[in-house]
């Protein structure tokens, strides 16, 4: 006889007991754990908030901009202290970033020359950014938080405003001086001419590095072509070269290295010319690309006419009195004061094209820049008499004199501009 026929327990009752065993089998040790998870939850809030009071801050600003910040926080290294650094405040009050554009341009070299130069402990102390070029430049200056300065060509101003549709865009930076010229570089096969060959052909120009240009400048000679501005310049220069497009445009301040090294023994390639209309002549001045600047593809005694706008270091327009707009001030006053020795052999070849008191049409100052040539008596740039019939005869010989609509003496100014840094130009 079975133990269930001695106790007589009905067959229904050993399932019950069955299924009342497994439950406290399984529940309820999973209740415990949950018991156990609920307990050290609850203590957390009050462990994280210690170790965040005891932890130094690693983020500078109000907040944290995640979680993983305070995560960061909590595991830092307490009491450390800074032992004999510089005061933070000192420090900080005393740096200010530019971006710059890629190595290998004159952006890049002249911001490394700001570092030597303008260097003074923690009084001022440059910090260069190596960036994309002028049209993310112009974003950046206008969005990111730690940038305070940046290289950008006067013409990426007008698309930045038009593919952004940013209509205050004047409001919101101002430049603090004109740098040097950029020119336009137009590199092709000889079977195209002018620029109005380019209608309807292959052409490789990166955005931050020249489509700027050729948009704004397409845009205003009614010219149309298909543009590839996602490849980087060098990619794009390799693409033409292998046959896969037409033409490759760069802006770029002469003597371009990745210009003056093209490859052209055989005489292929050459610069394609750039009439200076008067649909060009609110932004851009004539200039022209010489034999002696590009042996490789300019014949001896020959230069071609082509257009240049200015290269601007930008500024966002800090309101006077706060802690950016006293940073960027420290700054204008100690590289104005220091201009000539950016003129030195040493440094980038460009900075001896700078003119301080140079202006740039429909653009404003920055106010410290503003203030400090008021200060030292700075006037704009004198025009001599032969500079005034060269202006004229220029006028006469070009498509621009056809256009009553033209402010002449605006022409005149930024003519007077081209001339002082291009000695060789006509």
């Amino acid at each position: 006889m079975t133990i269930s026929e001695t106790l007589r327990i009905p067959q229904y009752s050993r399932r019950h007991l069955t299924r009342s065993m497994r439950i406290r089998r399984y529940i309820l040790p999973g209740l415990l754990i949950v018991g156990l998870v609920v307990g050290v939850v609850a203590a957390t809030p009050d462990l994280a908030l210690a170790q965040d009071r005891a932890a130094p801050r690693l983020f500078r600003g109000p907040d944290p901009d995640t979680g993983v910040a305070r995560l960061v926080e909590a595991t830092a290294p307490r009491n450390l202290g800074d032992g004999k650094l510089p005061p933070r405040e000192k420090v900080n009050g005393g740096t200010v970033t530019i971006i710059t554009a890629p190595v290998g341009g004159a952006f890049a070299a002249m911001g490394s020359d700001m570092v030597r130069v303008l260097d003074d402990g923690d009084n001022l102390r440059v910090l260069p950014i190596i960036g994309k070029g002028s049209v993310q430049n112009l974003v950046d200056i206008m969005l990111l938080r730690n940038v305070d300065m940046g290289f950008v060509v006067s013409d990426a101003l007008e698309f930045v405003k038009k593919e952004y549709d940013v209509p205050n865009i004047d409001q919101r930076v101002s430049y603090i001086v004109k740098l040097f010229n950029n020119d336009l570089h137009i590199v092709a096969r000889k079977n195209i001419k002018t620029i109005y060959d380019l209608a309807g052909k292959k052409i490789m120009s990166e955005r931050n590095l020249g489509y700027f240009s050729v948009r704004t400048i397409f845009d205003r000679l009614n010219i149309a072509a298909d543009v590839d501005f996602k490849t980087d310049d060098a990619g794009g220069l390799q693409k033409f070269l292998n046959g896969d497009a037409d033409a490759w445009i760069v802006s770029a301040g002469k003597v371009a290295p990745i210009i003056r090294n093209i490859k052209n023994d055989e005489g292929k390639l050459h610069f394609v010319s750039v009439p200076y209309e008067k649909s060009l002549a609110d932004i851009y001045l004539p200039s022209a690309l010489t034999a002696a600047e590009y042996p490789n593809l300019v014949a001896p005694g020959e230069e071609v006419d082509t257009v240049a706008a200015s290269t601007l270091l930008m500024v966002y327009n800090w309101p006077p009195g706060t802690e950016r707009y006293n940073r960027v001030t420290k700054f204008v006053d100690a590289l104005f004061s220091k201009i000539e020795q950016f003129r030195e052999p040493s440094r980038h070849p460009k900075w001896r094209d700078t003119q301080l008191s140079a202006t740039v049409a429909g653009w404003r100052r920055f106010k410290a820049a503003d203030d400090w040539l008021a200060r030292h008596g700075a006037v704009p740039l004198a025009a001599s008499s032969d500079e005034r019939q060269s202006f004229e005869r220029f006028l006469s010989e070009t498509s621009v004199a056809a256009n009553g609509n033209i402010d002449r003496e605006q022409l005149y100014r930024q003519f007077l501009e081209w001339r002082r840094a291009h000695p060789l130009g006509r």
